[in-house]
């Protein structure tokens, strides 16, 4: 019996001593941590994950070591850095006895990549494909995609990879940010890490957290609608699965006679889980990579918000301000694509268009500080609302970059910009910023202006150039009052400064249009 008791207590200490120094902590990394990754140069760069509670993490880059604690959730982060670029250097995380290692990683410059459809475009759909993707081989460049993924609740994980960029990994990337980041690598002469978050179709609300969303009432409108969308959905998802079931009957019995398919087949109804619901891709796609080291992002985005192009004076400079103030970044730069040109041209000078009054919505962005835009309205598609032609977005993306970012003297960063108007009798002097190496019109003459008198009927006018300004008049107005450039769907308008950058859409008037009141 004595024996037996000894024996019981042996085990006991064992098991014991096993519990407090035999099993060892484990260690997870946050899904944008990993091999290949390209860390931000000249800043803190944060690596994180998680481990047991109350356990001492150890992260080693070199000759550098930080040491931090893991909190009551096992939630750890240690900063690097500041660090110069260069690479590829091997990052070892240890708890405890049990390390962790990060391979082939790089350190220089780190661009986010987000918007929606055109940002999601892909380098095999866009000009010359093969030959982008035959030369796409560049080792320094590392692209990591985010899984597409929408929810209620800010997510601290995402699904994702780096991979390097090369001919077998580009095709699938985004064409914008490959061409952007390309652009800035060459440029630059260091690594470039890549973070392509995007969703086409989506609207600038679903990327924008929801405190931010409430904190202001002019977008109290789109959390009310999405909250009866919510409500509903079990009762529109019935009326669907019942409409659908008719449909598909009516379609066998087509099918077995021969005949088509008939039309109007029911749409699902959007429901908890659409891309398009409030804070959804924030929550989703955007929270999980927060605090990820970066240089700044760039934007291609705001079609599926067209219709409400005065309410997104406010929501797109809120949702920036929402990314800065959660990423805890400052303001770090920020870079957007102004909407190309699309749709059948209108002749009529006082067509009311709504991606006009988007455009003027994204150029009042630039109130923001550290922002950029690239302008593209020469080079969309009537037929076609995703332009091919991405390689002269990414590169007019780099080169806001390069005063916005990278405060580069000498940068020509902006084609012309409105910014004064004089009336001179029966005519109307536009002088431009940015008019460098001049002012110069794409063809015979300038096109693209219009001008109104106090009856705020357009006419189209014409127009010269004189120095850093365009003058312009109309036979039809004698008192101008008002002009406006580049101002329709897809406006024939062809101003540029010498350095080969468009002018950007413009007018002088803030008569109500037509999105004033959509919220």
């Amino acid at each position: 019996m004595r024996n037996f008791i000894i024996a019981l207590c042996l085990v006991a200490c064992g098991c014991a001593t096993t519990g407090m120094g035999g099993a060892q902590p484990e260690i997870t990394l946050a899904s944008v941590i990993g091999d290949h990754m390209v860390l931000q140069q000249d800043m803190a760069a944060p690596v994180w994950g998680k481990t047991a509670p109350d356990t001492k993490v150890k992260v080693m880059l070199g000759n550098q070591t930080v040491t931090t604690r893991s909190d009551e959730q096992g939630n750890w982060k240690a900063d690097l850095g500041p660090l110069k670029a260069g690479g590829p250097y091997d990052i070892t995380v240890k708890a405890g006895k049990t390390e962790k290692v990060i391979a082939d990683v790089l350190v220089g410059e780190v661009w986010v990549c987000s918007g929606q459809s055109n940002m999601q475009w892909t380098v095999s759909n866009s000009n010359d494909a093969e030959n982008e993707i035959k030369n796409a081989n560049h080792p320094e460049i590392r692209l990591f995609t985010v899984a597409r993924k929408t929810s209620e609740e800010p997510l601290s994980e995402c699904e994702g990879s780096w991979t390097v960029c090369s001919p077998e990994s580009i095709p699938e990337f985004s064409a914008v940010g490959y061409f952007f980041g390309r652009r800035v690598h060459q440029t630059l002469g260091v690594p470039v890490g890549l973070i392509n978050t995007s969703w086409g179709g989506t609207p600038a609300e679903a990327w924008t957290s929801m405190p931010k969303l409430q904190s202001n009432p002019d977008f109290q409108p789109i959390i009310d609608r999405w909250d009866d969308i919510v409500k509903n959905y079990p009762q529109t998802k019935a009326d669907y699965d019942k409409a659908l079931a008719e449909w598909q009957k009516k379609a066998d019995e087509a099918k077995a006679n021969n005949q088509p398919e008939p039309g109007d087949k029911p749409r699902a109804p959007m429901g908890p889980d659409s891309p398009h619901r409030v804070a959804s891709l924030y929550n989703g796609m955007i929270q999980p990579l927060i605090p990820y080291g970066i240089r700044g992002a760039i934007w291609y985005q705001g079609e599926s918000n067209a219709g409400r192009a005065y309410q997104y004076r406010s929501l797109f400079p809120a949702m920036i301000e929402d990314w800065r103030a959660n990423w805890g970044q400052d303001e770090f730069p920020f870079l957007f694509v102004q909407l190309a040109n699309f749709m059948k041209r209108n002749p009529d000078a006082n067509a009311s268009s709504a991606w006009a009054e988007l455009r003027e919505a994204q150029s009042m962005t630039l109130g923001l500080e550290n922002t950029g835009q690239a302008v593209i309205i020469d080079i969309g598609e009537a037929d076609d609302i995703h332009p091919r032609n991405k390689q002269d977005v990414g590169s007019r993306l780099a080169q806001s970059a390069w005063h916005v970012a990278y405060d580069m003297d000498g940068a020509i960063w902006s084609g012309p910009v409105m910014s004064t108007m004089k009336v001179e009798g029966n005519a109307v002097r536009i002088t431009f910023d940015h008019a460098n190496q001049g002012l110069m019109a794409n063809g015979d003459a300038l096109r693209g202006f219009a001008v109104a008198g106090e009856d705020k009927v357009f006419h189209w006018a014409d127009a010269t150039i004189d120095g850093n300004a365009v003058v312009v008049s109309s036979p039809d107005v004698a008192n101008p009052v008002a002009v406006r450039y580049g101002w329709g769907d897809n406006p024939l308008c062809n101003l540029y400064n010498g350095a080969g950058l468009p002018a950007s859409p413009f007018r002088t008037d803030d008569w109500p249009g037509v999105t004033v009141e959509s919220k």
